[in-house]
């Protein structure tokens, strides 16, 4: 098949279009996890946000792809045209796809596997017998996008910045950022590493007792992290719309993105002392039919030819890996050094442990729990089950259940707040919490009218109480819309008189039963959160979405 000339414009509005599609798409689209396109997920999810289809066809590729790569979309349609290869993505975190690869999850439902990197895949024992034909398609490195004013008082040379620097500024109160969670965005892991390996002066891969030894430099670094997120795309959002830090930490792709497309000015550095860096390995899995291992491999020979690389660049401010293509005007030249990858499975998961519970500022989230009448019966059993198995025991795994210094508070509430709990999860001791929170689950009862506006405001105001150096965020759970109290005009009152700081706190309305999701939506967007759905997916899964963004 003759391959169709490259068009800048072409592809430019292939991408918008495609974009728009997924936005018309997540109005009426059923999932478990966010709505607003694939990269607000980390748990797999299809192309518009719905349950992934994982359905063998012969001339279409399954592939579980890291959910950043949504704005690769016209660079396949292009590359079909050309080879005739369909690719139906279904999007992941990275570090979740890893795991449901290691373990055999992958196998029969999945053809290829494109995540942003296979490092951490890597580390899992006996996973290299599941993979074949690992091809780098483009790369792209951490990087720290700075406002020009802020750069300027801080008197930086941008080709200059060193993690050394960065870190004394932040110590110093000079610079405050926004990083993704590690635990769940493999942007925020490659920058806990980079920022590790910076402060460790480690010049091999991280040890355990390089983390050790940087514990002290590390937690005060993080204590300038003021946004998190559990995706690059809603972190962005977030920047834009509060502007409440100096700077992000992400990809450089995501960054010189944003300056193109939300006129950020933010000046992209990449640390003299070294970074971290995803390749984007487009890679197949053995159990695939041979038939899709062919066209794998004649995908990944389109995706390294001239035409697609000139293209993903342009597009997406992600570097080439062949030679002859030039990277996109903006995208510097000069060389940085490539900062190792953790040795072992052990000191990865260490280390994000650390951040977890040790290194990041704690989070306070109050859970505004909908126990009116229509929740009776199987509706409050699956709340208290998801509920249950967010809280996790002192002895679940990094990131599956709540945080050392956490606290968490319940507000279920009918025609009012029935009552508040709140416990604080106590470092090295963090059973008594958990048990507590479990039994204030279990204790749920079902009873009233439905008062979305007046429980939302009373979560305000206990969130207005204790310590302002937190995460703070609400979740929002509701079968119904609001019946009784405050109106959705007078919520909206309500916000606006609220101080500026307190603004920044969001709201996670997860969409469940018979719920109003314009109602909903209207709430996210309205407090800088994001909509979330339960009705096609698990509860539990909606939960567990929105721990990225804590």
């Amino acid at each position: 098949m003759r391959r169709p000339p490259y068009r800048g414009p072409l592809l430019r509005a292939a991408v918008h279009l495609a974009a728009l599609l997924t936005a018309v798409t997540t109005v009426t689209a059923c999932s478990s996890g966010a709505t607003g396109g694939p990269d607000t997920t980390s748990r797999p999810t299809g192309a518009h946000g719905d349950a992934p289809d994982t359905t063998y066809r012969k001339g279409t590729l399954r592939v579980l792809a890291s959910s950043e790569l949504s704005d690769m979309q016209g660079v396949l349609d292009l590359a079909e045209k050309a080879t005739g290869v369909k690719v139906r993505p279904t999007w992941s975190g990275t570090l979740d796809a890893a795991d449901l690869i290691a373990s055999g999850g992958a196998d029969g439902k999945y053809d290829a596997v494109w995540l942003s990197s296979n490092d951490y895949l890597r580390l899992s024992p006996g996973v290299s017998r599941r993979l074949t034909n690992e091809t780098p398609i483009m790369s792209s490195p951490v990087a720290l996008g700075v406002k020009a004013a802020t750069v300027k008082r801080l008197g930086w040379r941008p080709d200059q910045v060193t993690w050394s620097q960065v870190y004394e500024a932040v110590a110093a109160g000079k610079l405050t950022y926004g990083m993704t969670d590690p635990v769940r965005s493999n942007s925020g892991f490659s920058a806990l590493i980079s920022v590790t390996s910076g402060l460790s002066g480690a010049q091999a891969a991280l040890t355990d007792a390089d983390v050790r030894g940087t514990t002290g430099k590390l937690t005060e670094f993080f204590a300038g992290q003021k946004l998190t997120s559990g995706s690059s795309g809603w972190l962005a959002t977030a920047y834009t719309r509060h502007d409440t830090v100096d700077a992000l930490i992400n990809y450089e792709s995501v960054l010189l993105s944003m300056n193109r497309d939300s006129h950020t000015g933010l000046t992209v550095i990449r640390p003299r002392d070294g970074v971290v860096t995803a390749d984007y390995p487009f890679t197949l899995l053995t159990s695939a039919p041979r038939e899709a291992r062919e066209a794998g491999q004649a995908l990944t020979t389109y995706l390294r030819g001239p035409e697609a690389q000139r293209a993903l660049t342009e597009e997406t401010f992600r570097r080439p890996v062949v030679p002859s293509v030039k990277p996109a005007a903006g995208l510097a030249t000069d060389k940085r050094r490539e900062l190792p990858f953790p040795g072992s499975r052990s000191v990865a998961d260490g280390l994000l442990d650390a951040y977890e519970n040790q290194l990041r500022r704690p989070s306070r989230t109050v859970y505004v729990l909908d126990t009116s009448g229509s929740m009776e019966g199987g509706r409050l059993a699956r709340l208290k089950a998801a509920l249950t198995t967010l809280t996790g025991t002192g002895d679940s795994p990094t990131g599956d259940r709540f945080r050392d210094r956490e606290e968490v508070t319940f507000m279920p509430f009918g025609a009012e707040v029935k009552e508040v709990t709140s416990h604080t999860v106590a470092p090295g001791d963090p059973s008594a919490a958990l048990d507590a929170i479990r039994a204030d689950a279990a204790s749920l009862t079902a009873s009233g009218e439905t008062a979305i506006y007046s429980s939302l405001e009373e979560a305000y105001a206990r969130l207005g109480q204790g310590s302002t150096d937190t995460f703070t965020s609400i979740v929002l759970m509701t079968d119904g819309e609001n019946t009784t109290g405050t109106s959705a005009k007078d919520f909206d009152a309500f916000y606006a008189r609220l101080p500026a700081a307190r603004r920044t706190t969001p709201v996670f309305p997860i969409v469940f039963g018979d719920s109003d999701r314009g109602e909903l939506n209207h709430i996210a967007e309205l407090t800088g959160g994001r909509l979330f759905d339960a009705t096609r997916g698990s509860l539990d899964g909606a939960f567990e979405e929105i721990r990225g963004y804590q």
